[in-house]
């Protein structure tokens, strides 16, 4: 009976999933805020703190599920791909917990988005014949659009932790974001003179999750995932999740979306609302699963 355990170490977090393949249950999750990504954008490399941070997560990780039995599949995203530093990072690493990391490109982390996207709505009872699906991530977005048989994907380095740290204030942020994002704008125009508009918008991540959670009053630590799966957030309800965000105290926001996030959510906010600029969208349907189902599905079909 074969398990694997799949682990995505992206820009921000570290997730860990642990399935059996034959049921496809999931046996155990974990995930953490390590911020791989701090500093990136400054200094081109990865820090030793965030390395510390990664290498304690793992080792929290294994205190919790059982690698043992499993087959361990561990991928990694942008920032490890922005960083100059990234092998002697990996090497680390592997010496220090015996995980071996590999760098995907966009086109693996879209593929593994969309694989775990697609048997989510399905789950659902969800099955549009189009959809554009956007995975906000630390360092890197990717956008994916959908139509039956055809998919096209691009991934786009703009992310919530890189954003953040490349200006002083939220207000510059919202003044750049729509120039920043129009490569995004190009790309989506060029798909939807060619096929149409798609019928569903999709988001996952980090950003879409935490205000689906907000928006369903729970906090960092009652979140659960099988009540996000599916959340409806219209762009009001990004507007309103905002206000909120950014009129709590400092205490409330760590309560809210976690250590570690408070800064992020409301640039990833702004990233999101654009989303619905250039897609020309109303509203979104919000689901938890993200590029470490995905690993798990597909590494779970190898022999």
């Amino acid at each position: 009976m074969k398990r694997v355990v799949a682990i995505d170490l992206g820009s921000n977090s570290i997730r860990f999933l642990k399935i059996d393949c034959k049921s496809k249950k999931f046996l155990s999750e974990f995930h953490k805020t390590v911020k791989t990504a701090d500093n990136l954008a400054i200094t081109g490399k990865i820090s030793s703190e965030a390395l510390d941070r990664v290498v304690n997560a793992i080792d929290e990780a294994k205190s919790k599920m059982d690698f043992s039995d499993s087959t361990i599949k561990a991928v990694t995203t942008e920032a490890l791909r922005q960083a100059i530093n990234s092998k002697e990072i990996l090497d680390e690493i592997k010496d220090r917990t015996g995980v071996k990391f590999n760098i995907i490109d966009g086109d693996s982390e879209a593929k593994y988005a969309l694989i775990a996207t697609t048997n989510r709505l399905k789950l659902l009872g969800i099955e549009p014949k189009s959809f554009a699906l956007a995975d906000i991530g630390g360092a890197s977005t990717e956008i994916i659009f959908h139509y039956g048989d055809k998919t096209f994907a691009k991934s786009f380095k703009i992310g919530i932790v890189t954003l953040t740290q490349s200006f002083k204030t939220l207000t510059e942020i919202a003044n750049g974001i729509s120039a920043l994002m129009n490569d995004i704008r190009v790309f989506t125009e060029e798909i939807y003179s060619k096929y149409g508009k798609v019928e569903k918008f999709i988001a996952t991540a980090g950003t879409p999750t935490t205000i689906a959670s907000m928006k369903l009053g729970l906090t960092y630590k009652t979140y659960d995932a099988e009540k996000i799966h599916g959340t409806i957030l219209t762009r009001a309800d990004l507007v309103k999740q905002l206000e909120i965000l950014l009129t709590m105290s400092k205490e409330d926001r760590v309560k809210t979306v976690g250590v570690g996030r408070e800064d992020l959510i409301a640039s990833g906010v702004l990233i999101y609302e654009e989303l619905y600029n250039i897609g020309r969208f109303n509203e979104s349907i919000v689901i938890d699963d993200g590029v470490r189902e995905g690993v798990a599905f597909s590494e779970c079909l190898e022999e």
